[in-house]
């Protein structure tokens, strides 16, 4: 069974944070939910959710998949926790995918796994919250190596079924997507 990590930070985006679960478990992915903090989280709408687990409890562990929400406040969170930093460059250095949208890609672009000509898109208006990296502006999904990023919570659901072929293929994509009736498939 594909695992998939999914760190949720205070201030994440919900369309992005619970679409990207439901998703990869719709395609029947293993989600880990792992909390920055003990409790309830506060996403960026003033829902609240709960995590799985906290962060530090699997940390030590290795995915398949590591993907980051947004939320300018909720990227903001993450790319501080030290604990988080260590999981993606651990997951980057053996080359599982890594996915990040909306501001997530900044994390990336700011601990250096998005660097010098790779390419990535994010919500334009947090373009400079991060350094690195050749920003795509005309594209709502970009991948670099292992690495996708979308644009926004407008492309939650592409994103995700990106990752669903990712991980499964194509035919587990149209498989999870059929019943969700989006639009134009």
């Amino acid at each position: 069974m594909k695992r998939v990590l999914v760190p949720l930070a205070a201030g994440f985006e919900e369309m992005e944070g619970i679409i990207i679960i439901d998703v990869l478990r719709r395609a029947g992915a293993d989600v880990v939910v792992a909390g920055l903090a003990p409790g309830p989280i506060l996403a960026s709408r003033g829902t609240r959710h709960l995590s799985d687990v906290q962060l530090y409890e699997v940390a030590a562990q290795d995915f398949d998949m590591v993907v980051l929400p947004g939320g300018a406040d909720g990227a903001r969170t993450l790319a501080a926790d030290p604990i988080l930093a260590d999981v993606l460059r651990r997951h980057h250095s053996r080359d599982a995918y890594i996915g990040a949208i909306c501001a997530a890609p900044n994390v990336l672009r700011n601990l250096e796994i998005l660097a010098g000509e790779d390419r990535f898109t994010l919500h334009p208006a947090t373009l400079n919250s991060g350094a690195g990296g050749k920003y795509v502006d005309d594209q709502r999904i970009v991948r670099t190596r292992n690495i996708i990023t979308s644009i926004g919570p407008g492309s939650a659901f592409e994103f995700a079924l990106e990752l669903v072929a990712d991980l499964f293929g194509e035919a587990k994509r149209r498989e999870v997507a059929g019943p969700m009736f989006l639009p134009g498939g």
